[in-house]
């Protein structure tokens, strides 16, 4: 009797001090079935209402930090949304069936809003931000810069998401950033910025002629660039129909290009990724204006598909070893000073 005592009072113990470690996470729904939003404080018919109103996360008794889910119903969030800074640790989860199934979306380009950086349909300043399996969307079409995504947070993972645009539709711009069994589309610059991202197991397809990446690095001596590591570039672009009275089909063939450099020191590597014949043969373009070699750091390693061609990429591009490509596996290129493992952090996303 004694022992059956000590051990439920043993596994009372245990109990309480794994309930004590947790932090308090809050849970909020947003749904267009809630019609006000001031029934609860945890139900909401806009994500940006939920953002404004969810209440904050706790600590646990040993300090880390709480997280906030808000659990996005199906449906089309004509919005805009901003995660400003103090923010953090917010986790957008889309409740469908698959990322279509809950899309944020707005229809703003440059020229209406008086800069690119107006344009976006969702911006992340919160540290630590999660999203799963929904959209961000511009709609703005091929009519000039269209963010769908500003992304200035550190350590934050996309799974599961798609960013849907023309041009500049991912600004990857701030800190750490891991993006896993995702897609983006666009047609020029379309993932631009300077901030350090993993691209793992997603597909980036090419809606357009122009250029993959602009990738902004200003100084070698920085941690930032952009990895698209184990991979697919697709395209959507179609054979020129043939006019009356030619007989020379114009192909899209050798129309896209890896990426530019917005700023002198850019670097993209791609890893065990497949290329799609649309690539051009030398691969990275110096955005005309470089003067001389260009001191951009662009390189590929063990990539497939008809656009891989190594003999023909420009000269001052690089193919890499096994053993320099080993610092651009997430948990090195992203680790920082705090160790940060985003693989194992996405893995405990819904």
């Amino acid at each position: 009797m004694e022992s059956m005592l000590a051990r439920l009072l043993a596994t009372v113990i245990l109990l309480t001090l794994a309930l004590s470690s947790r932090a308090q996470d809050v849970h909020v729904r947003v749904s267009p079935d809630v019609k006000t939003g001031i029934e609860a404080t945890n139900e909401f018919p806009t994500i940006q209402m939920a953002m404004d109103h969810h209440p904050f996360a706790g600590k646990s008794p040993n300090g880390r930090p709480g997280r906030v889910y808000i659990e996005i119903a199906p449906g089309l969030y004509h919005e805009r949304v901003i995660v400003t800074q103090n923010h953090t640790n917010i986790t957008l989860v889309g409740m469908g069936k698959s990322p279509s199934d809950v899309v944020i979306t707005n229809s703003l380009n440059a020229k209406q809003a008086g800069g690119t950086f107006f344009t976006e349909t969702v911006e992340i300043n919160g540290a630590g931000f999660e999203a799963d399996n929904l959209t961000f969307e511009n709609t703005a079409g091929n009519t000039g810069q269209a963010v769908a995504a500003a992304v200035r947070a550190d350590r934050a993972i996309f799974k599961n998401c798609r960013f849907l645009g023309h041009q500049d539709t991912l600004f990857a711009d701030y800190g750490r950033q891991y993006y896993i069994d995702s897609y983006i589309e666009g047609g020029v610059d379309f993932i631009f910025g300077n901030a350090a991202a993993v691209f793992d197991h997603s597909e980036i397809h090419s809606n357009g002629r122009g250029y993959l990446t602009a990738q902004s690095r200003t100084d070698p001596r920085q941690s930032t660039g952009y990895v698209i590591l184990n991979s697919k570039v697709t395209s959507g672009i179609e054979d020129v129909p043939v006019p009356a009275g030619t007989s020379v089909n114009v192909s899209p063939q050798n129309t896209i290009s890896l990426g530019r450099p917005w700023r002198p020191f850019a670097r993209v590597v791609y890893i065990h990724t497949w290329l799609p014949a649309d690539i051009v043969p030398h691969g990275w373009n110096a955005w005309g204006n470089a003067p001389g070699q260009p001191q951009a750091y662009y390189a590929e390693y063990q990539c497939t598909g008809p656009g891989t061609n190594p003999k023909a990429r420009v000269p001052w591009s690089h193919q890499l070893t096994a053993a320099q490509s080993r610092q651009y596996m997430p948990r090195i290129f992203l680790a920082g000073p705090d160790h940060w493992n985003p693989e194992a952090e996405a893995r405990n996303l819904p």
